[in-house]
């Protein structure tokens, strides 16, 4: 029994989805509850058969619904140099949207 799965760039990273996982990616501004289509597929595995994109894998899509976007926890940048007081600290946090992945086509 082989599991369907595609590996997908988005926001600069990759993320390897099967259908009906959610996947927390870059910002994207798009409205909740609205589908949209990643093409960037760059690998899919499907009923075992697998295809390698150079760098794209041709026709390859997978279709996502937009389900919430947010805020990642508080991150903490502190820069310091010995000696010269020189101390700055800065927090930062990161926006996301959650994407839940109805399918995949090859």
């Amino acid at each position: 029994m082989s599991t369907n799965y595609a590996i997908v760039a988005t926001g600069g990273k990759q993320y390897r989805v099967r259908p009906g996982d959610s996947i927390d990616v870059e910002r994207i501004d798009e409205p909740t509850g609205d589908v949209i289509v990643l093409s960037d597929v760059l690998l899919t595995c499907i009923d075992g058969r697998v295809r390698t994109g150079a760098p794209h894998v041709a026709g390859a899509q997978v279709t996502a619904k937009v389900d919430s976007h947010g805020r990642a926890k508080k991150k903490t940048v502190f820069k310091y140099k010995n000696k010269i007081r020189y101390r700055r600290k800065r927090g930062h946090r990161q926006q996301y949207t959650r994407l839940v992945v109805n399918d995949i086509e090859a």
